[in-house]
């Protein structure tokens, strides 16, 4: 029997091989004993995103994934787990589905980002709240930073960063600033009047300063002068246009994902993840302005940036084998890896062999084909020009 065939017996597959759910038959293939089925199986307009997700985070995958596979592998109540949570993608979309989210990540970031929406404030507590913030107090902290700025929207931003420290020294910072502070986040650079600064890069990829002032000179622009209350009002009204998660019962920690002492033994029902992609995004340097306003240090935070393959072969080994003591019998793994190096690295086949004698069934690896990339002649999906151009998700089940 071929490892497709095999393959078919498997109901998660099977039923996504005979749907006709997708417009169109899905195929199965299989590359060094790795098989793979590929489909358009989410667009960004099917099941059309909750305002929610709409945070900023690099390398973030579209919420239809992972309600993809909590919609089929899960039942409401059930425990979804991510433990490289990034902007918290499948922790809000368990939560939005009645099933209950437990989120970890290396970098405190990621709880900063994913917190706030998981149950957010009224509208009115928010407005109310920045009526109340003492945006006349503040001293420009760095000059520097006047290359994004205009200088009164720049001692604005200094004056919400001072009251959040105080706030959360005092032990005073609630709900409401929480929302503030992550929604500042997401509005610090941008390219549009909607962010804070003049055109430039979003906040999850900042350029540097030197950057900054060539793209100015380049575009002869000078940083226009921003009101920050109005605009992180104009953003939560946004993100708050829908009913957002009801009695969410999530648990977010800062943790290495080869360590989640948070979890229990066996009791996790969907893990929906995605690694870091050896060294395809610099998460310290990319976020090095969000960290200034967080007020993180970037050097303490421990991030998987590997760039020899067999070191991050290694990685997922040790996540998998802490993954193999958390995980339900019976319960699955979605594992997403992306594609990188212009599909010459197929990542997803060293995530295959990291699970050697590991408790786990591997089903298969699931590639979502989208509208942009063409379909090569062996196995995969071909990337046009560069970047990450598909989702490759290994499907795992404990044995």
């Amino acid at each position: 029997m071929s490892a497709v065939e095999k393959l078919a017996e498997t109901e998660f597959f099977h039923d996504l091989r005979w749907s006709a759910e997708f417009g169109a038959a899905t195929r199965a293939v299989v590359a060094d004993g790795v098989p793979y089925y590929l489909n358009a199986f989410w667009t960004a307009g099917q099941r059309r995103a909750h305002p929610l997700h709409e945070i900023s985070y690099r390398a973030c995958f579209k919420p239809q994934l992972p309600a993809f596979f909590i919609d089929r592998l899960t039942q409401p109540g059930d425990v979804v787990c991510d433990p490289f949570m990034g902007r918290g993608t499948t922790i809000l979309q368990a939560a939005l589905m009645g099933r209950r989210p437990i989120g970890s990540d290396a970098n405190p970031l990621s709880l900063l980002l994913t917190r706030p929406r998981l149950r957010p404030p009224a509208l009115c507590e928010i407005e109310a709240r920045l009526a109340a913030a003492p945006w006349g107090r503040g001293d420009v902290e760095r000059d520097d930073l006047r290359a994004f700025y205009h200088s009164e929207t720049l001692r604005q931003i200094c004056a919400l960063r001072a009251y959040l420290f105080a706030r959360e020294h005092d032990r005073r910072l609630d709900a409401v600033d929480d929302w503030i502070r992550m929604v500042a986040l997401n509005r610090l650079t941008g390219h549009s009047p909607g962010f804070f600064s003049v055109y430039t890069m979003p906040p999850n990829q900042a350029v540097s300063v030197k950057a900054q002032l060539k793209i100015n000179a380049r575009r002869e622009q000078t940083p226009p002068r921003r009101d920050i209350a109005e605009l992180i009002f104009k953003k939560s009204r946004a993100l708050l246009a829908e009913e957002g998660p009801t009695a969410c019962d999530a648990q977010l920690v800062v943790a290495d994902a080869a360590h989640l002492q948070h979890i229990a033994d066996a009791t996790v029902d969907l893990v929906v993840t995605s690694p870091p992609f050896l060294d395809v995004v610099d998460y310290r340097g990319d976020n090095w302005l969000r960290n200034w306003f967080a007020g993180i240090e970037a050097e303490s935070i421990r991030l998987s940036q590997l760039r020899a393959p067999e070191d991050w072969r290694a990685m997922t080994r040790d996540v998998f084998e802490e993954l193999a003591r958390v995980v339900k019998p019976g319960g699955h793994v979605a594992y997403e890896v992306g594609e990188v190096r212009g599909g010459a690295l197929p990542l997803e086949q060293l995530v295959w062999r990291a699970l050697d004698d590991l408790p786990f069934e591997r089903l298969g690896v699931l590639v979502n084909e989208q509208s942009f990339t063409k379909t090569s002649n062996c196995w995969g999906v071909a990337n046009n020009v560069k970047g990450v151009n598909s989702n490759r998700i290994v499907i795992a089940r404990r044995l």
